[in-house]
């Protein structure tokens, strides 16, 4: 089943009736209607892959539907039916944005080849956005581990990944969920179609719901176009939201409102638009804590966790500690000068617990690579931290106990400084998002 959205606009009334026959026997989901003014309007309440667009209508010519079309649904793709006479009119509106055109009478055979060379074309859009926002980021085709712990999570993605449920995935900062997530996606019935990530901590609430949901032209000042979201850019895949916890109890209600009925507005729009993914979460909170503690909505909670996957941490499958390690170096050395972990440093591996979990690991290694001298790694090039608390930092010189505030801001200041005030791998190494760790600034007021 294909299962295409297409919308014919075009006013000969017989010619749509037997067309979209012929397109729903192929396997597509077709509607039609007989006026420019018709399109514009089902456009406001729903997307479609293609518009097979006649220009000669009643009331609103084609070519002003193309343009509204391009600018509110640019990855529509728009075949221009025309009569011969009109060939120059339609390739003014391949210069505007339409696909192609074919010209009446058209055989059926050629008009099924260009809506699929269409949807090829669309799919390459959509690919290409999607790559430009994950530029560099690398995730294997499998998950790499052999403790069971790590087998008997893949066991249960691979479950789930049959199912059409929303999942949520637990676990500690850097245990891996984003690739476990593209792990169901790839394993799932929708691994053809986009997987779209988005970390719900890195950007603030308003950006956030118009990277999600998409704005409409005017909506804010510099809205000087309308943007697809997200949520209709990743339409029959996946959308993974990382950090779902740190999502404001704003925006909540409206992740909820998609969750239930797959349906959103764009920022500053006014009519309902669909779409349908698969909402894969990600959290290193308690949600259900955070629910009792009214920082997240109870409702959303019971619509993300129909199934829930927990990501163990590294240090609870140590086994796989040197199996990750011989990837990394793997992907990130040179191609013709592999570098190799000596004993001494597979043993300091070994010891450490890597409270940063598997990224901490990553870096660990890609740092090794650049700072060694040789072709063989070296303990001393693995930079492992020491534990060198000072329980003495409990105590004040008077020997009261110091506030847990004042701790925490000692805390995160040394982190800050050992990482030269870097917020991301600090924040990575405290366990925090970044989110979190700027509000601590601001309220330790540390510079």
């Amino acid at each position: 089943m294909k299962d295409t959205k297409i919308l014919i606009a075009d006013d000969d009334e017989t010619l749509c009736y037997l067309l979209k026959e012929e397109l729903v026997n192929e396997g597509h989901n077709v509607d039609t209607v007989y006026d420019g003014k018709d399109a514009i309007e089902n456009f406001k309440r729903k997307s479609y892959d293609v518009l097979l667009l006649d220009l000669e209508m009643r009331e609103v010519h084609g070519e002003k539907v193309l343009l509204y079309v391009k600018e509110n649904h640019p990855s529509t793709q728009v075949i221009v039916l025309t009569a011969k006479t009109d060939v120059r009119t339609a390739i003014e509106c391949i210069k505007q944005g339409a696909y192609h055109f074919i010209t009446k009478p058209y055989e059926f055979g050629q008009l099924c080849l260009t809506i699929d060379r269409a949807l090829e074309h669309r799919d390459l859009i959509i690919k290409n956005k999607i790559l430009s926002s994950k530029i560099n980021q690398v995730i294997p085709n499998s998950i790499i581990g052999e403790s069971d712990s790590i087998k008997n999570v893949i066991k249960l993605a691979e479950r789930a990944a049959k199912s059409e449920s929303n999942i949520l995935l637990e676990g500690e900062t850097g245990t891996g969920k984003e690739i476990f997530a593209e792990y169901i996606h790839k394993n799932s019935a929708r691994k053809d179609k986009p997987f779209v990530a988005i970390n719900c901590a890195s950007l603030p609430d308003q950006l956030m719901e118009s990277e999600l949901f998409g704005y409409e032209k005017g909506a804010f000042t510099d809205a000087k176009t309308s943007k697809q979201g997200l949520v209709e850019i990743a339409n029959g895949g996946t959308l993974f939201l990382d950090e779902i916890g740190e999502m404001s109890l704003s925006l909540q209600p409206k992740l909820l409102r998609f969750l239930e009925n797959g349906e959103f507005r764009r920022v500053g729009g006014i009519t309902n638009l669909s779409s349908n993914v698969r909402v894969i979460g990600a959290t290193n909170k308690n949600l259900m804590q955070e629910a009792e503690n009214k920082n997240f909505r109870r409702d959303l909670l019971f619509r993300l966790n129909v199934i829930t996957l927990t990501i163990p941490p590294l240090r609870e499958r140590q086994s796989d500690v040197l199996l990750l390690a011989e990837y990394f170096l793997q992907k990130k050395s040179p191609v013709r000068s592999v570098k190799r972990l000596s004993e001494e440093a597979k043993k300091e591996l070994m010891r450490y617990n890597f409270p940063g979990n598997v990224r901490e690991l990553d870096h660990i290694i890609e740092r090794a690579i650049i700072f060694s001298d040789g072709d063989l790694i070296q303990p001393k090039d693995l930079n492992i931290p020491k534990d060198d608390f000072d329980f003495s930092n409990f105590v004040k010189e008077d020997g009261s106990l110091v506030s847990l505030d004042e701790l925490e801001r000692s805390h995160i200041k040394r982190a800050l400084d050992q990482y030269n005030w870097n917020r991301e791998n600090t924040s990575r190494v405290l366990g925090i998002s970044q989110k979190t760790l700027y509000s601590k600034i601001i309220k330790y007021n540390l510079k």
